[in-house]
């Protein structure tokens, strides 16, 4: 059952991968550059600064910046321990690919940490300024799901990898927030 699953999983992968083209490689690079987001989350950061007030600023960032580091280090703990090899360094299906960047990355890729890191923003960002922004939460979940997607698309994730890193970062996301309101209530805030 799992060797099957798996193995959906390569052809899958090399189906979504093959979609690529040379037209799309920039646009899909830069969505998967971990910097190209700075701008989002400083616009994000300034929203939620200015609906939660001074006090509250400290509580946020610290959210935020565990937030990512459990996501991160979620990644890599499952990375080491499951030990799966990346699309690129799978010697079974690499000759059949596209590895759109110049270099494939680690060894190991399951789960996404981009993945991870992008649906846990995106659930944290979309509920805390949902009464701010309405459609927020739905524009950084298509975010995300693009991000992830780009993983994919260059060829250094498998679609498990960025399903898992989805759904792990999306309860992270959701788990931060509840953290984040008990604090602001717990400080009295």
């Amino acid at each position: 059952m799992l060797e099957e699953l798996l193995q959906l999983d390569k052809d899958f992968f090399l189906y979504l991968n093959g979609l690529g083209t040379p037209k799309w490689d920039g646009f899909f690079l830069f969505l998967s550059n971990k910097f190209s987001a700075i701008p989002l989350y400083v616009f994000l950061l300034i929203l939620s600064f200015q609906k939660y007030g001074k006090k509250r600023n400290l509580v946020l960032l610290v959210s935020v910046a565990l937030l990512i580091t459990v996501t991160d280090q979620l990644g890599n703990f499952f990375k080491y321990g499951v030990a799966r090899l990346r699309p690129c360094h799978d010697p079974e299906i690499e000759p059949y690919m596209r590895l759109v960047k110049s270099y494939c990355g680690g060894k190991f890729g399951y789960f996404s940490a981009h993945a991870s890191n992008s649906f846990a923003l995106a659930v944290f960002f979309g509920s805390i300024l949902k009464s701010r922004m309405k459609y927020v939460g739905f524009f950084l979940v298509l975010w995300a799901a693009l991000v992830a997607y780009s993983r994919v698309y260059i060829g250094v994730h498998f679609p498990l990898d960025i399903i898992t890193g989805a759904l792990i970062g999306s309860l992270c996301g959701w788990l931060f927030v509840k953290l984040f309101i008990l604090a602001l209530r717990k400080f009295s805030l």
